[in-house]
């Protein structure tokens, strides 16, 4: 079957259980409840079946909201410049400025030297590499960005082989770079697209911040538990390598340093605001409550360091750099590399979980729930559960712009916190470890050739588990104690 006929038939199958939700109603829902329900169900089969660029469904809400009556196009428009929107540009921004001056490589290639050069040492270092820079990058252009460093690494480690299994050893550092992008994505706000949408949804309909630094006192531990359970399961347990130290990795990494040369100017100071940048966040309260002058809060912070690559010049810059022509550190130019199509699926995500709940829809599926799920521990296990497996098939950005209104509902329904659903169910979804489409950085490792998809589903299966059992947990003990709400 031709792409151009799969996509025909998803959005068919979009508009027959739109027309099934609305004219059947089988949940007998009232009239407007059922027009967003029809909405909702096409907006969603578009989304799983990937009819449409995820970005352009999210767009469908300004155009049926108003035609159908379901909202205004100024109330529907409202969704699309939700104050996290602009939390997730800042960060964008800061993340196009680590890239664009090459501070990414450095940090990368510098953890590697200091883990060591043995089989085991390169992976672990790649891994902590890979789960610090996607904590302020995309999990996504971490892993490009992480991908051809691992296969210069694979190519001299192939041509100075001196025992052990080197199989096994490319097969570890590929699954290593797409699991920790997808493990240090979680550590922040920014770090991933699922927690801003929960984050900006969860701020809509409880009127409650969620502070930048509690997020990472929860899910910064966490990650790092991932990702040295991720380096000993590969390393230690299912694909043990026995590479020992090798002379000419050690070469080939120092030599990728010394190309790099001395700290240049515009990389002083890109890391001299993402660092100003960081500690306004860390610092925030302290800030506002020594003063009564001005208040700042997550998303002015990242505007301001956004907007302060695009004051701060350039400077000097090196004779052999290609980006010689650039008089700040961000010209308007390079935004055309921006994930703008990630923001407007927020918006549609955020318009659509609004209308939703104005409908009541949302209220009355976790009041459902709510009579045949108990509170405690078990029902934190099973959305964790439901939303690390259901990743595996579906985007997890949509998976969490469905599952947000559901499972806060369902907390009110119990009597819960709705942190203590939605923050193991984000959380959750960007853990898929076992199918190449569970997400891209998952998709882009295994078609290095180096993994086989037997070899992906036994070590992802383990890691899901690993994973649904620490989400739980830390979820259950240590949310309630770090988190003010």
């Amino acid at each position: 079957m031709s792409k151009s006929q799969l996509k025909l038939i998803s959005l068919l199958a979009g508009l027959l259980v739109a027309g099934f939700l609305y004219f059947i109603n089988p949940f007998h829902v009232p009239e407007t409840a059922a027009r967003v329900l029809a909405v909702s169900g096409l907006m969603i089969t578009w989304w799983v079946s990937e009819a449409l660029p995820m970005p352009v469904v999210a767009l469908i809400p300004l155009i049926l909201f108003p035609l159908l009556k379901i909202n205004t196009i100024k109330s529907t428009a409202a969704a699309y410049g939700n104050e996290v929107i602009f939390l997730f540009m800042g960060g964008f921004m800061l993340g196009m400025a680590i890239e664009k001056w090459n501070l990414h490589r450095r940090i990368a290639l510098n953890i590697v030297k200091a883990t060591g050069t043995s089989g085991n040492r390169i992976v672990l270092g790649f891994i902590l590499a890979t789960g610090f820079l996607s904590m302020w990058l995309s999990n996504t252009a971490t892993t490009m960005m992480m991908f051809p460093i691992a296969l210069s690494v694979i190519h001299v480690m192939k041509e100075n082989q001196e025992g052990g299994n080197y199989a096994y050893f490319n097969l570890s550092l590929m699954l290593a770079i797409a699991w920790a992008s997808n493990f240090g994505g979680i550590s922040t706000i920014i770090g991933t697209p699922p927690n801003v949408q929960f984050v900006g949804y969860f701020e809509k309909k409880y009127n409650i911040n969620i502070d930048f630094v509690d997020w990472m006192l929860l899910c910064t531990p966490l990650a790092f538990i991932l990702m040295m359970a991720l380096y000993f399961v590969s390393t230690r347990v299912l694909f043990p390598n026995h590479i020992r130290s090798s002379e000419a990795a050690r070469k080939h990494i120092h030599g990728e340093i010394a190309l790099l040369g001395k700290l240049s100017g515009p990389e002083k100071r890109v890391l001299l605001i993402f660092g100003a940048t960081a500690l306004l966040w860390i610092f925030k309260d302290l800030i506002n409550a020594s003063q009564p002058f001005f208040k700042l809060d997550d998303n002015m912070i990242a505007i301001m360091g956004g907007v302060s690559l695009f004051i701060c010049p350039a400077g000097e810059k090196r004779a052999r750099d290609v980006k010689d022509n650039a008089e700040s550190l961000l010209e308007w130019s390079d935004t055309k590399e921006l994930a703008w199509g990630i923001l407007l699926l927020f918006g549609g995500g955020i318009a659509m979980a609004d209308a939703l709940e104005k409908a009541g829809l949302i209220s009355q599926l976790g009041s459902w729930l709510g009579q045949y799920a108990g509170g405690g521990i078990l029902l934190v296990f099973l959305v964790t559960l439901l939303s690390i497996f259901i990743s595996e098939v579906m985007s997890n950005v949509a998976q969490v712009i469905v599952f947000s209104p559901v499972v806060c509902s369902l907390a009110d329904s119990v009597g819960i916190n709705p942190l203590l659903l939605g923050i193991p169910m984000t959380l959750a979804a960007s853990c898929a470890s076992m199918l190449p489409m569970g997400t891209p950085p998952n998709a882009i490792v295994f078609a290095s050739g180096h993994i086989k998809l037997k070899q992906m589903l036994k070590a992802g299966l383990v890691m899901n588990l690993v994973a649904l059992l620490l989400i739980t947990l830390f979820s259950w003990y240590l949310l309630p104690l770090l988190m003010k709400n």
